[in-house]
């Protein structure tokens, strides 16, 4: 009986594990759509950021199975790869690439704290001297 109670425990209990295994590669790719044809460099030039020389695929279904280990091993940087699985999500979704491609932000070019550095100049104070 006792063996039965802590049984029922552990089916109610919250597992605090991850799975190991990546769940959108096993989704099947969508299908092309719009002015993207089946081939992987349309959709990378889609996306823009110049993806499509930093990855490589052979097929349609080659691409869509490709996951953050995979796009690591190849080398490409982490904010390219968290953009293109970004993309990725949002073609699976329906959304059109020229609606959610974006180039990345620029690079800022003052430091600081906000107001107390205006045009590469520190203020040192707001009252009339």
């Amino acid at each position: 009986m006792s063996a039965l109670l802590s049984l029922k425990r552990l089916a109610t209990a919250p597992q605090f594990s991850r799975t190991v295994v990546n769940k959108a590669a096993l989704r099947p790719a969508p299908q092309p759509r719009g002015n993207i044809p089946d081939s992987p460099e349309a959709f990378l030039k889609a996306i823009g950021r110049s993806a499509d020389s930093k990855i490589t695929a052979e097929t349609w279904e080659e691409l869509w199975k490709l996951d953050g280990h995979r796009l690591k091993a190849a080398g490409v940087e982490v904010k390219d790869r968290r953009y293109l699985m970004w993309c990725m999500e949002k073609f699976r979704q329906g959304m059109d690439p020229k609606d959610f491609a974006h180039e990345p932000k620029p690079k800022k070019k003052i430091r600081g704290w906000g107001p107390a550095v205006q045009f590469g100049k520190r203020i040192r104070s707001r009252r009339d001297q």
